[in-house]
């Protein structure tokens, strides 16, 4: 692996009109209720959270997609483009899941080909040491929380306002990447960090 590189991982995930429900506050005796539209129109999100592996200073950066529908290898070499002008032509080493779309012979073909980029696999089974996971988890508690929106549109605004959110705050990007409990060199701020 190089040492020099940004070390990246990125995961997808899902959205729909359909609203995520979590629990919310109310008065007494006024229930809220959520009105929406039977609708399964879904769209697809694509988010990668890496940090320069020699650097802190970089500080953590996050790369954030939305489509409507869902990934295939051909949509997520779209993602990786964007993504290779988004480190400007860095090394990268991406870890991510094994979702077949990732190792598909195409994917393989097209990283060969790529001089910037070196793929690791994430353990089967492990989305605890994905940090995107966690990224996922806030949009999904916060800005997507009881959004009964009209059209896809609505749903993407609130996830583009959660990322802006998260970009905003320094120390939420790494506070994802620490929480994996993955060795990270060089070690994240002080105050993330597990063993004060």
């Amino acid at each position: 692996m190089n040492t020099r590189a940004w070390i990246v991982f990125l995961d997808e995930s899902g959205v729909s009109l359909l609203p995520q429900i979590r629990r919310t506050y109310a008065p007494r005796g006024r229930t809220p209720l959520l009105r929406h539209r039977l609708n399964w129109k879904r769209a697809s999100m694509a988010g990668a959270l890496g940090y320069h592996s020699t650097d802190r200073e970089l500080g953590a950066r996050l790369c954030f997609h939305l489509k409507p529908g869902s990934y295939d290898t051909t949509a997520l070499i779209e993602v990786l483009e964007q993504m290779k002008a988004f480190y400007c032509g860095e090394q990268v080493v991406l870890v991510w899941d094994g979702l077949s779309a990732h190792w598909s012979r195409a994917m393989r073909a097209w990283v060969a080909e790529q001089d910037w980029l070196t793929l690791e696999r994430l353990p089967a089974y492990a989305p605890e040491r994905n940090p995107v996971e966690l990224l996922w988890s806030s949009l999904k508690k916060r800005e997507l929380a009881n959004l009964a929106g009209d059209h896809l549109a609505d749903v993407a605004d609130a996830a583009e306002q959660g990322i802006h959110r998260i970009n905003h705050n320094p120390q939420l990007p790494w506070s994802f990447l620490a929480h994996t409990g993955l060795t990270i060199h060089p070690a994240p701020p002080p105050n993330l960090r597990k063993d004060q």
